[in-house]
């Protein structure tokens, strides 16, 4: 039987579950941004969105922007100033209470590489990498300041890494309190939200495990998937699948469909 919703969808809408209304929130480009935006017509209407350029408390029109000073998200801005204010001030200030980024590539501790894939270690001394990923855009700053944030990624096993070939954006490093002893005002990923699943970090280890599954995939489907020997939390279950108010408020927020494209 067909779902009545696609992978991608119920990605962005788990994503967006993760924001609470009131928040000062900062999303990147793409399902990060349109996840962010359900959020605000679902759940969260008062939350305070901004965009890595800049782009202050707007809200969609005529379907996902194509980019972070889009027209579709410019028009009805409150604000429009500069990635400096956005990422400079309210991100590295600690300001930012949540975020939402992207990954090519994440590891068992959450940390992000989105700079290019390597054919076996970088060694010493830098050198290009096979193939040359978008790069981190505002992400590593958003890494760095929000208070937390929320990755979003493609599950499937080249994008699971044991350990990244190079982190573009931090999660918790090396695991343990390795982030708090360099010295990070953010304090990492929340969770990594997957076309497959939830991963949370174990408060001690910083090791990210497995929180719950959608209802199309498993527990073994999702291991099965992963570059790692990944834990069952306690409690572990199935996530509940979108209501009729949530696929609407999204579907309003994507427009064009993109989400709806697999």
């Amino acid at each position: 039987m067909t779902r009545p919703y696609t992978r991608q969808e119920m990605m962005a809408i788990a994503t967006g579950r993760e924001i609470r209304d009131g928040e000062l929130a900062i999303f990147g480009v793409g399902l990060s941004m349109l996840a962010g935006y359900f959020a605000q017509a679902h759940h969260a209407p008062t939350v305070r969105a901004m965009t890595e350029g800049g782009v202050y408390g707007s809200t969609p029109v005529g379907g996902l922007p194509w980019g972070i000073e889009c027209n579709r998200i410019s028009a009805n801005a409150t604000s429009f100033t500069s990635a400096l204010d956005a990422l400079g001030c309210l991100v590295a200030s600690g300001r930012c209470d949540v975020g939402i980024i992207g990954a090519a590539q994440v590891d068992r501790f959450g940390n992000v590489n989105t700079t290019g894939i390597w054919d076996g270690e970088i060694g010493d001394t830098y050198r290009p990498p096979k193939t040359r990923l978008t790069g981190a855009g505002g992400a590593n700053d958003i890494a760095c300041g929000a208070k937390r944030y929320v990755i979003m990624v493609t599950h499937e096993p080249k994008r699971f890494a044991e350990r990244v070939t190079y982190v573009s954006s931090p999660g918790y490093l090396e695991g343990g309190d390795t982030r708090a002893r360099h010295g990070f005002i953010g304090g990492g990923p929340s969770a990594i939200v997957t076309t497959l699943g939830i991963l949370r970090p174990h408060a001690v280890t910083k090791e990210f495990e497995l929180d719950g599954w959608f209802a199309f995939s498993s527990v073994e489907e999702i291991r099965a998937n992963t570059g790692w020997d990944l834990k069952v939390r306690d409690g572990a279950r199935v996530i509940a699948e979108p209501s009729d108010a949530e696929l609407a408020a999204l579907r309003k927020v994507d427009e064009t469909g993109v989400l709806r494209r697999e």
